[in-house]
């Protein structure tokens, strides 16, 4: 039996991973399209896997003091940067 799923029935809660398989080029790019650009959700494909990931709220916090460490040194050095 095929069970066909919308993408907005699917939960997946923050620090968890959903892989799913045998996935088409096509079906990955339809899947980004009704994702859209602004989605917290990371997207993976490779050969037909496809993994969607969300970030933990902790993920997001070290990503944004890494970012900032970033930006601090570029400025420390004196380096241009283009955000």
């Amino acid at each position: 039996m095929v069970v066909t799923l919308q993408l907005r029935e699917i939960d997946v809660q923050p620090g968890q991973c959903l892989t799913l398989r045998e996935i088409s080029w096509a079906e990955f790019e339809a899947i980004l399209e009704e994702l859209g650009d602004h989605r917290a959700a990371r997207v993976a494909y490779y050969q037909g896997v496809l993994e969607i990931r969300m970030p933990s709220p902790e993920h997001e916090v070290n990503k944004e003091l890494i970012g900032d460490m970033v930006k601090i040194l570029l400025d420390e050095l004196e380096l241009d940067r283009r955000i």
